[in-house]
């Protein structure tokens, strides 16, 4: 009888895929220690890891090396923990275990619940950031087979207020190509100002932004307003788009502080800034345009 673990390689089980490729897939544990949890495994169905010829097994760590790299650039950890316990199920696997403390990698704990969509935007993001064999890195545009895209880091918005840095490099890299659609279509572009020193209130907002005060201003949560384009087919019918969307909200959450989405003006057309605070004081994101009539 198949593995439950063959079973996913051939497609009878779903999984939240990171990587994949001819002889290996990398999904993430559904009953996870720690979210970012994942398995990596050999698709040729073999029980015990120490049993794989000595090529296949190389080549399997080769492999979990890669995907260690996209959790760790993905899920925030000071180290990914590494694991083979060999009883759970009968086919050779690796766990790799975002960790902050020894304690993340007992197996003795409880295990966690991940909600569906959490579990779709941490592949996504780990999926992101896996490098390719060769070594260079691979943004995010992870399909449900691991493909993924080579993509540069766009260069410097116009606007911009300040040097770019580590985190509006990766904006870059993450919205390159992107285009938000309303009713027209809109390219996705990063952006960085230097955070008010008090509240960022509205006046402060507009003034910081070059907008007239007094423009209306709505103000929205990035999963909201990101919704359609996140959506499993993305509002192209296009799963990889749509990973991609996923991996920019992920990150734009997770790195960025307190990060909304601006809505300035009135239709027919409104600019829109997703912005949040970064470690060292300044506001970052990406600006858009919608167009409503």
């Amino acid at each position: 009888m198949a593995s439950i673990f063959s079973r996913i390689v051939a497609g009878e089980l779903p999984a939240h895929k990171v990587a994949e490729d001819d002889q290996h897939l990398a999904f993430l544990d559904i009953t996870p220690l720690v979210e970012g949890h994942t398995l990596v495994i050999p698709k040729r169905e073999v029980d015990y890891i120490f049993d794989l010829p000595a090529a296949e097994l190389a080549a399997l760590h080769l492999f979990a090396q890669r995907v260690a790299k996209g959790v760790a650039a993905a899920v925030p950890c000071k180290r990914v923990g590494v694991a083979v316990i060999g009883l759970e199920v009968p086919h050779a696997h690796i766990h790799l275990i975002p960790m902050n403390k020894v304690a993340d990698l007992n197996f003795a704990n409880p295990k966690i619940k991940v909600a569906e969509e959490r579990m779709k935007e941490l592949a996504a993001a780990i999926a992101a950031k896996v490098p390719a064999a060769s070594g260079a890195a691979q943004p995010a545009t992870e399909d449900s087979k691991g493909s993924r895209e080579t993509t540069e880091a766009k260069a410097p918005a116009a606007d911009q207020a300040a040097p770019v840095d580590g985190i509006i490099a990766q904006v870059q890299q993450l919205t390159k190509g992107l285009v938000f659609i309303s009713e027209s279509d809109a390219p996705l572009e990063p952006v960085s100002y230097a955070a008010p020193a008090g509240d960022l209130t509205d006046a402060v907002l507009l003034k910081l932004l070059g907008e007239a005060a007094g423009t209306p201003i709505e103000t929205k949560e990035l999963t909201l307003f990101l919704r359609n384009h996140t959506a499993d087919d993305g509002v192209l019918g296009d799963p990889a788009q749509a990973n991609r969307f996923k991996a920019l909200q992920m990150f734009m959450k997770q790195e960025l502080q307190n990060t909304k989405v601006y809505r300035i003006g009135t239709g027919p057309q409104i600019k829109a800034y997703a912005l949040g605070k970064t470690e060292d004081g300044k506001l970052a994101g990406f600006k858009t345009v919608l167009t409503e009539t």
